[in-house]
């Protein structure tokens, strides 16, 4: 026993007692803002690693004379060849390539689609979002995700997103590793992200890392810009709906640097002069605005300090005043109403790296969403004769959000090039506000306030995890984990154990068959009421009655990257849910007294399909094309008599195509065409009229209709498609870049249903489609400096 005991000591010894650590940070040259997911590839030895979110990469190789080639898609590969004797350290800085197109690929220099593990993720690169077209000249990181196969918009020009059958509130959607629980402006026809603020963005649909927890469907991991290190610089635009500008640089070189962006729509300021021009004593208007900032600061190789926030709002306001005489009385009256939401979030982030292989980042976070929906009447009268003065009045109040406190640790042990280990965990403290409404009156000798709704609530969510990236041998390497989670509310604790897997085997040097299988838990619920617009987002924890949200997903895949340019996968997945909610038929929580679980049913839901992608990262054109076949399902005992259904956003065939292309350092252009089936919608097959409250009076006073349904969902709407492009006109200044951008959104101008109702024309009853975007035609002016 003694023997094989000393054996299993010495034996891992004698292994690594040859290997030496290379580690550091992978950067750009001239700004020094981390390069995520950058590739480090040992050409003798065949070993490789990626930069991690922060840059920071750690492989152990034999040893030897090593040869390493770094490289990140536009830029140029670093090669660097030493003797590796010891623990060696360098910070590595490319150089970006704006003629890469033209670069001839002479041998491997970065991990292809087919060799990772990982499967059912993309990473967006900044640079061609906002070559794209985009609607009125925003550009919007929410919207070229839309154009991926497995997402959905939901409806014409949103924001919102449906990955593989989920909803909205099952996307984990982090910005710099916070979430955020409503990513929609204007009315969910924008998203929060300023592109101009954001260094990477990465969505992940299944197959999901051990890391990431709390929602079903996706994770969409967005990190702001850090600043540049080496100059100051700035960048900004201005176009028909918005204006914005960026500035960072460094505050001490090579040492501090930050970024700072903010963004501001002036509707209101343009109407305002026509509103009071027209006279009749009403103003209203609209905006959102949001800044982004962060500072990163570095102590040493070895330690930096990030200190990032976003804070965003929108809100419509309105207000009606005026005053008439009338008998010896003069009167006057006051209505005021208005619409808010927003997001506040802020991180303060250390990373450390312990040992040339183990990587630190502890995080405290605060997030903040709220909602509000107000209004204020006053009305006053005097008598002119005898002075006498009256008053009324009235207001209402609807306010709900979630806010959350948040401290974790995640360490990166990079053990192997064959064992990456990830492990870590995470505390929450939640406080939800889950729709309070309160109403006051008050007069001459009267005065009164009410406010009904459920209670504020406090809940815990914590969760802890392991995970490793292994290869076991040239053919075969794998992800494997498990995430814990567990949350507690009013004394009641629910928990959950996830097994996550992912893997990949070679088939050829090219080409290779993957497979995944995620098991997830939810414990945050959302309510929205039917219809769009209004972000009536009601965040709720589980209670005694309503548990958590589970799904299991399992997908299969094959990768190939086909002669250095292009990257092809097909993908089968099949997802199972179950507790989701819905409002009862009718219920709205809205002015409701009553507590929001007795206002849904719970039931659960499938969705299944595939999914192609091919895409050509590299040369003067570049874009992909997508497509996806799907099918999403839901069924609840006390809805649609009990039988399944298909999803609102049910949608059986999604086309996307989106290229870009290069004439020029001066000229670019973007191409969008999209095609879907329609979504699916509830039609009444039959309308009743019920009688009047008068004796004999048939359809008259007091007359109500009533809808037969047959079915939920039993309708489909015309399919929906568009052409968008985009020409983009570069021109170097002497101290500044400038590009004007000219776009036409929907080209052809499609008519396609933004919603649809019965009308009555002439005795006639038919079906009326309302389209809200034909085409619209755009231009912005950018400049950098």
């Amino acid at each position: 026993m003694k023997k094989i005991l000393l054996l299993f000591i010495l034996v891992p010894k004698f292994y690594f007692a040859q290997n030496y650590t290379i580690s550091g940070y992978v950067s750009e040259k001239k700004s020094g803002e981390s390069l995520i997911g950058a590739t480090i590839f040992d050409v003798k030895s065949k070993k490789g690693t990626t930069a991690n979110e922060y840059g920071f990469f750690s492989i152990t190789l034999p040893k030897d004379s090593v040869w390493l080639k770094v490289s990140f898609v536009g830029y140029r590969t670093d090669e660097k060849k030493i003797m590796l004797n010891e623990n060696k350290t360098f910070n590595i800085e490319l150089m970006d390539s704006e003629l890469l197109g033209e670069v001839i690929i002479l041998a491997k220099d970065s991990e292809g689609i087919q060799e990772r593990s990982s499967m059912s993720t993309i990473n967006l690169s900044m640079a061609k979002v906002k070559a794209l077209p985009v609607l009125l000249g925003e550009v919007d990181v929410v919207k070229v995700l839309q154009l991926l196969p497995g997402v959905q918009s939901g409806s014409e020009g949103g924001s919102g997103m449906y990955v593989r059958g989920g909803g909205p509130d099952q996307n984990l959607i982090l910005l710099d590793g916070v979430p955020i629980y409503n990513a929609s402006h204007l009315f969910g026809f924008f998203s929060v992200f300023n592109a101009d603020a954001i260094n990477s963005v990465k969505l992940i649909k299944g197959g999901f890392p051990a890391q990431y927890g709390g929602r079903l469907s996706s994770v969409i991991d967005i990190r702001m810009k850090e600043g540049n290190m080496k100059e100051f610089h700035g960048e900004g635009s201005i176009g028909i709906l918005s204006s914005k500008l960026m500035l960072e640089g460094p505050l001490i070189k090579d040492k501090t640097s930050f970024a700072i962006s903010g963004r501001r729509t002036y509707i209101d300021v343009l109407a305002y002069p026509f509103i009071k021009a027209a006279g009749d004593g009403e103003i209203a208007g609209y905006f959102f605005q949001d800044l982004n900032a962060k500072i990163n600061h570095k102590f040493s190789n070895k330690s930096k300090l990030y200190l990032s926030s976003y804070f965003g709002k929108d809100k419509f306001y309105s207000k009606y005043k005026g005053e008439s005489v009338y008998e010896n009385e003069k009167y006057s009256y006051e209505d005021k109403s208005r619409l808010e939401w927003g997001n506040r979030i802020a991180a303060l982030r250390w990373n450390y790296q312990l040992t040339p292989k183990l990587f630190s980042n502890l995080t405290a976070t605060y997030s903040r969403y709220k909602f509000l929906i107000a209004s204020e009447s006053e009305s006053k009268s005097q008598n002119l004769i005898t002075g006498e003065n009256n008053f009324d009045e009235y207001s209402l109040e609807y306010k709900s959000g979630i806010r959350d406190f948040s401290i974790k640790s995640d360490l990166d042990y990079a053990v192997h090039p064959d064992h990456y280990v990830k492990f870590g965990g995470n505390y929450t403290y939640h406080t939800f506000t889950p729709g309070i409404n309160q109403v006051a009156e008050s007069s001459n000798n009267y005065a009164s306030s009410t406010e009904t709704g459920s209670d504020i609530v406090n809940g815990d969510e914590f969760y802890v995890y392991m995970q490793d990236n292994f290869k076991l041998n040239n053919r075969i390497k794998l992800n494997g984990g498990l995430h814990f989670s567990g949350f507690k509310v009013n004394g009641k604790l629910y928990t959950s154990l996830q097994p996550r897997f992912s893997g990949r085997l070679l088939l050829s040097e090219k080409a290779s068959l993957k497979a995944s299988y995620s098991s997830m838990a939810q414990y945050l619920h959302l309510l929205s009421n039917a219809g769009i617009g209004l972000p009536t987002d009601l965040w709720l924890p589980p209670t005694e009655n309503i548990a958590p949200q589970y799904s299991e997903q399992v997908a299969l895949g094959y990768a190939r990257t086909i002669s250095n340019q292009f990257e092809f996968s097909l993908e089968g997945y099949y997802k199972t849910m179950k507790n989701l909610l819905e409002y009862k038929d009718g219920a709205s929580f809205i002015l409701s007294d009553a507590n929001w679980e007795i206002l849904v049913e719970v039931g659960k839901g499938w969705s299944y399909g595939a999914e192609i992608l091919l895409e050509k990262k590299k040369g003067k054109t570049t874009g992909w094309i997508g497509y996806t076949l799907s099918w999403t399902e839901r069924q609840f005992d006390n809805l649609n008599f009990g039988e399944v259904f298909p999803y609102k956003y049910d949608r059986r065939h999604d086309i996307s195509v989106a290229v870009t292309h290069k004439f020029s350092e001066k000229v670019d252009v973007g191409v969008v065409w999209v095609y879907g089936t329609g979504n699916a919608v509830s039609l009444a097959k039959e309308k009743y009229q019920t009688l009047g409250n008068q004796p004999g009076n048939y359809y008259g006073y007091g007359s109500n209709s009533i809808d037969n349904i047959e079915s939920r969902n039993n309708y489909r709407l015309p399919s929906y498609h568009r052409l968008d492009i985009g020409v983009n006109f570069h021109k170097k200044k002497k101290r500044y870049e400038r590009t004007w951008s000219f776009g036409v959104y929907n080209i052809y101008s499609r008519q396609n249903p933004f919603y649809i109702y019965f009308s009555n024309d002439l005795g006639k009853t038919q079906l009326t489609q309302v389209s809200i975007f034909p085409i619209i035609p755009s231009v912005s002016y950018k400049f950098k400096f």
